[in-house]
């Protein structure tokens, strides 16, 4: 086949990546939105982290000791992934944000408790009426899928046979309501050129009541999209029907533009390296061996990043910032001080460990490497371990974006160190994959069409191949890709 040329569409900030599938095979494409947490201070970033760490990690099993939660939290000020979805019949479109630490799709229904009517995010709120939608029915406490509502929150049965749920996270907040099967609606690009209306049945959450943080307009979406692992999870569903394959991928641009794309399928890149995916655990963990400044080991006990009930080693798109247990990160720290240039000027303020420069942060600060199990390591480039805040004169004052929480065994790796990178959560494989990448340029995805031939898909071509390629891992399935663009509001000075 000749490959097809297929131009990239941008829009302001808007990076539109079209998946097209040959041989009869489509994709299904959602719009992914940020707002940007862009010149906030590590305070209101680290404040936000501890936020969501509470609430993710509510759900792990008993005996975990919660994140402790301090200081003030303004949403207004910081980072939030979210997308558009349709629901129903008629479709109604719904904002819910992204979340890797939970599992479930739910959004606000009518006659909700406490779900704020308004969204500083200048989106319009909508709620979800099951009588609305002439596809929907309820999930009775007979079905089965109501046990795997049970795998995600705490399940209920009304006096009406009716199927309910309760998320109670770790910061106080709640939601809860009742389970709804209905349509999900797509925009299915077919062949290179026309579109069609395509749709699948999946089962999400009607939240009638809320409490805590989700009642608060700051930052309010309609709802929550989990990518977890557990089989109610829209991923699962999708996965079961043949709509979509049993893994997604992310690449998020790190500069001032923002945008990059998150597509549910995998991205295929020659360089991404695989670490596996620690077994029989409800969130991404993964093994952090060791870690190096400047290719040296640090003098870290492996014991530290062991996974056990509390400790271990996420990865949380969800996380603006990094964390470190405290007995990991003030060698590290240390290192990188030692290491830097003698044209840095080490600082402290406001509790962070920062640096004044002149000079671009590259050459003068040492590379980072994270190694984990089976021998796959992520580089880490100054920028993704440094957050600049302000500057003082001519100087830029740099600090590290990685934090540490007294007590707390866990490390997690968020936005800071998965920026700039492609990220692949293969479920079916039961490991994570990522590689240094260009998120501003097109990605090649892979799919099996119609015809039985493996189609590598990229937003200017589509490359043939007849036979199987394990190097590629690939997905006989069509792909779903979400788009994303970044949302900028709010400029906050550090020092």
């Amino acid at each position: 086949m000749t490959p097809a040329r297929i131009p990239l569409v941008v829009i302001v900030v808007l990076a539109v990546t079209a998946v097209v599938l040959g041989g009869g095979g489509k994709s299904v494409t959602l719009t992914l939105e940020r707002a940007s947490h862009e010149e906030a201070e590590l305070s209101q970033l680290r404040d936000r982290d501890l936020i969501r760490h509470g609430r993710i990690l509510q759900q792990r099993p008993p005996g975990v000791v919660d994140l402790p939660v301090e200081g003030t939290y303004d949403p207004t000020l910081v980072g939030l992934y979210f997308t558009r979805v349709q629901l129903g019949t008629p479709p109604k479109e719904f904002y819910v944000q992204i979340d890797t630490g939970s599992d479930v799709l739910w959004v606000s229904c009518n006659s909700c408790n406490g779900c704020p009517k308004s969204s500083g995010l200048k989106i319009q709120l909508e709620f979800f009426d099951p009588s609305s939608s002439s596809t929907a029915s309820l999930i009775s406490c007979s079905d089965q899928r109501c046990a795997l509502g049970a795998e995600s929150s705490d399940s209920s049965c009304s006096n009406q046979n009716q199927c309910g749920y309760k998320f109670q996270y770790g910061d106080g907040s709640g939601a809860s309501g009742y389970y709804v099967s209905d349509l999900m609606s797509f925009n299915t690009i077919v062949g290179d050129s026309s579109t069609s209306n395509s749709s699948a049945p999946v089962v999400f959450g009607c939240s009638t009541s809320l409490t805590g943080d989700l009642t608060k307009s700051d930052s309010a979406v309609d709802g929550i999209f989990g990518f977890g692992q557990q089989g109610l999870s829209v991923i699962s569903q999708l996965f079961s029907q043949g709509v979509a394959p049993n893994a997604f991928s992310h690449c998020l641009k790190g500069d001032n533009g923002g945008g990059g794309i998150l597509v549910l399928g995998q991205i295929v890149e020659p360089n991404i390296v695989y670490t596996p995916l620690v077994p029989s655990q409800p969130h991404y963990n993964i093994n952090l061996q060791s870690i190096s400044v400047n290719g040296q080991n640090l003098s870290i006990d492996p014991s530290v990043f062991a996974t056990s009930t509390n400790r271990g080693t996420i990865i949380d798109s969800g996380t603006t910032l990094a964390y470190l247990p405290e007995e990991a990160y003030d060698p590290f720290v240390a290192a990188i001080t030692q290491a830097v240039s003698p044209s840095v000027r080490p600082l402290l303020s406001k509790g962070n460990t920062c640096y004044l420069t002149t000079s671009s942060v590259v050459g003068v600060f040492p590379s980072v490497s994270l190694n984990f199990a089976g021998g796959a390591s992520m580089i880490l480039k100054p920028e993704d371990y440094l957050l600049q805040q302000n500057s003082i004169g001519r100087a830029a004052v740099w600090c590290i974006g990685f934090q540490k929480i007294q007590g707390s065994g866990l490390t997690t790796l968020g936005d800071l160190v998965l920026k700039d990178k492609i990220v692949v959560y293969d479920l079916a494989g039961q490991q994570i994959g990522w590689a240094d990448y260009n998120c501003s340029l097109s990605v090649n995805v892979s799919t099996t069409t119609s015809t039985g031939k493996t189609e590598f898909s990229n937003t200017g071509e589509i490359v043939n191949n007849s036979s199987p390629c394990d190097h590629y891992n690939l997905v006989p399935t069509a792909l779903l890709a979400l788009l994303l663009h970044v949302l900028f509001f709010g400029v906050f000075t550090f020092l």
